[in-house]
């Protein structure tokens, strides 16, 4: 049971001391285990480098609607949709949300991207915006960086060397996304993003200070997950319960804007290779047939744009 989402100092993981990263792992396992959840400071990462590409992101939600339309979503999971393009909660309605994906920026003869793989290919930048896609791409970078370095940690916390995992993620699935939700009124029915779990491994959240995050806890409450500046929202995707045997939690979520303005974020998804095959780890229960990243990513894909308005 919890009531609040942990906050944890990720300054050990930089100073060189084995001792102080087991410490660190052993805080990321308890909260992999507990909530799924946590807040991360000390990541290392410039407050001015966030609130560069929350600037980029708000000029690029402020472009207008046919230069974003422009930009539509296409097959390789690049470009714009929005509002009412994903039902993330089969039970509710289209979330209230537009957004912007992108990532790594893959080569168009790179043999995924000419098989077509999901989540492929090339970004569609809005080249209206002189200095966005360079900015952008180089804020992914640091993402991948960092997320790499959460994955180290896990395994250290499952008492796996740190490096077990980082093969599975050679030329990984890797997804920003920049999201804008509109205001909800207080008797306005609906979601910015319905109750979902994350897909891929592991989720760094970067969040404005509207509010309006909330995680579901072991007894049906919504336990709010508040606004920490320069701080990262971590919580684990799908596969950290399929290779750990539901040790370490992937928890529903959700959004709703109640702040009376508009709320900004900058999810970053990081999952492995399309052909990596996820089991359970060794003494673990197999909680799920085995896949592989990209059977996965795309199953869940197919369900949550299926009712697509």
């Amino acid at each position: 049971m919890f009531d609040a989402i942990p906050q944890i100092d990720f300054s050990p993981a930089r100073d060189g001391d084995p001792a102080g990263r087991r410490r660190l792992a052993a805080e990321i396992g308890a909260a992999c285990a507990s909530t799924g959840f946590f807040l991360l400071t000390g990541h290392g990462l410039a407050p001015a480098a966030i609130a560069a590409q929350f600037g980029w992101t708000k000029r690029f939600f402020d472009l207008p609607p046919a230069e974003k339309q422009a930009l539509r979503f296409g097959p390789e999971r690049r470009g714009y949709e929005g509002l009412g393009a994903q039902t993330l909660d089969a039970t509710a309605a289209p979330d209230r949300k537009e957004a912007y994906y992108c990532g790594i920026d893959w080569p168009a003869d790179h043999p995924y991207v000419v098989a077509g793989l999901d989540s492929y290919g090339r970004n569609r930048w809005p080249t209206q915006l002189p200095g966005f896609a360079e900015a952008t791409a180089g804020y992914i970078a640091i993402q991948i960086d960092l997320a790499l370095e959460v994955m180290r940690l896990i395994a250290l916390s499952l008492d796996l060397a740190e490096e077990h995992f980082t093969p599975l993620f050679h030329e990984p699935i890797a997804s920003l996304r920049l999201i804008r939700y509109p205001a909800q009124a207080p008797d306005e029915a609906g979601f910015g993003a319905g109750a979902h779990t994350d897909w891929g491994a592991v989720t760094l959240l970067a969040q404005d200070d509207a509010g309006g995050l909330e995680v579901l806890n072991p007894a049906g409450r919504w336990i709010p997950v508040p606004p920490v500046p320069d701080a990262f929202v971590v919580n684990m995707g799908d596969l950290i319960p399929r290779w750990t045997g539901g040790r370490y939690r992937s928890i529903p979520h959700r959004v709703i804007n109640r702040s009376g303005r508009q709320r900004h974020s900058m999810p970053f998804f990081l999952s492995p290779n399309f052909h990596a095959r996820i089991e359970a780890l060794p003494g673990c229960a197999e909680i799920a047939p085995a896949c592989t990243a990209g059977e996965h990513i795309t199953e869940m894909a197919r369900k949550t744009y299926g009712r697509a308005a």
